[in-house]
Formats: C-alpha cells, structure tokens, sequence
C-alpha cells in the first residue's frame, strides 16, 4: 500500500490537524511501503534555520516512521518551497522536485504540487518563476531571519486577498496544460494537491484514456489517497478529531 497527502499547512494555530497527522503517522502510515507528501505540508516555511519546536516535533514524528520501514517523500509546495536539507534529514525523508515521474504498482505516474498547472493565473505564475530561480532562492536562504519573517506575512497577506478576488477558474488548473504535461513526461496519471478540490478526472492523453487525480486538503477533514497493491486508488476523508 502508498499512501500520498498534500496541503495540511500544518501551524500551531490548527492543533487539530497536528492532531489528526500525528495520529495518521502512528496508524494507518506504518501500514504502507511509502508515504507521498505533495506540498504545502507547512503554513509557512521561511528556512530550515528558523525550525520552531513545533516543526522539529513533526520532523521527529516523521523519522520515527522512517524508522519502521516507509519510505516517506516530499514535494515543495507553494508555502514551504524554502524546505532544505536539514529539515529532510531530520525527518528521514527525500526531497522530490516537482514534477516527478514515479512508478507506482508498475504504472508510471506523474507527481506535482499542482501551481505550476494554473497558468491562467498569470502574476502567480510570474512570482512563482521569481522565487523559484536559484539565485532567488539563495537570497532569500541568506536574509536575516527577521526579514524573512517579515516577506512571508507580506506574501501571505496579499495571497489571500488575491485569492478572494479572482474567479474560481483561474485559481484552478488550465485545463489545456494538463494533458501537454502528461503526454511530456509519457503518463496517463497525474496526482497533484494546491487546489483544495479533491476528485477524480478523467480525460484524454494523444487518444488515451487518463486521469487526474486532485488530492484533498486538511482544514475541516482529512484526506488521504492510497495506492493498493492492485494499482487502484482510492481517496476517502476522515474526520480530524
């Protein structure tokens, strides 16, 4: 069994859904070969130096799993690309870059946060490719930690405001730029989370049939897709308490 989740945006603000993740670590995640986390796992991430003791817990709970046998991976997502390192390290897992093309039961699928899909929405895209550069990302590594601190709420701040103004359609993924991305990397199944929709689509890949699977997000519920070991997937919400 794999198991694959995304968008927690795990705080000290919300300790129900610590809760309800620390519980699924210890239950259902010690069943599975390997566990996918696909992005924005925290709120915010402003630098592995900056880890609070919150976060170390989480990384601790991540490598006690770790050490059980499940392969556990993570993907950057939108509010926690600055993950590094040290924070892998710390909780026994593997950095993945996004997209990545994996084998799942012998299928290959293909694994994304899921922004870089929303291509209509055009100054996300363009502040997306600002701080995702490498030189951006070594600036911003290197500014003191106030000052991070400080661009994350600012960024934070304007996310939602701009969220709440555009149009559903253009906070979601372009239809059209799904099946190009499949047919690059040679997949007929595409697993993402960012978007807080969770379902199933079915489409067309050069005239094959496809899906895309959208992975739910943790806010009044919890989300999980499992991989069986007859390549099914299924994804079912929980309660967080």
């Amino acid at each position: 069994m794999i198991l694959l989740i995304s968008d927690l945006h795990l705080e000290e603000k919300r300790p129900d859904i610590t809760r309800a993740f620390l519980h699924f670590l210890d239950t259902r995640a010690r069943q599975a070969e390997a566990l996918y986390i696909l992005g924005d796992f925290f709120e915010v991430w402003i630098g592995d130096d900056a880890m609070s003791p919150f976060q170390r817990r989480i990384a601790q709970a991540l490598h006690a799993l770790s050490e059980t046998g499940t392969r556990i991976y993570l993907m950057h997502g939108n509010r926690d690309f600055l993950i590094g390192r040290d924070f892998c390290r710390a909780a026994g897992c593997t950095l993945l870059a996004d997209p990545t093309r994996v084998e799942l039961n012998g299928e290959p699928v293909l694994l994304m946060h899921g922004d870089s899909l929303c291509t209509r929405d055009l100054g996300y895209i363009r502040l997306r490719r600002w701080l995702r550069n490498p030189l951006s990302l070594w600036l911003l590594r290197h500014l003191p930690l106030a000052t991070r601190q400080k661009l994350a709420r600012k960024l934070r701040q304007e996310s939602r405001a701009q969220t709440r103004m555009k149009a559903s359609e253009i906070t979601d993924v372009t239809p059209e730029e799904v099946p190009r991305v499949m047919a690059a990397h040679g997949v007929r199944t595409l697993i993402h989370g960012h978007t807080h929709r969770p379902a199933i689509h079915r489409l067309e890949v050069e005239g094959q049939p496809a899906q895309r699977i959208v992975l739910g997000d943790w806010d009044r519920q919890g989300w999980a897709l499992q991989v069986d070991d007859q390549g099914g997937f299924h994804q079912t919400p929980f309660a967080l308490d």
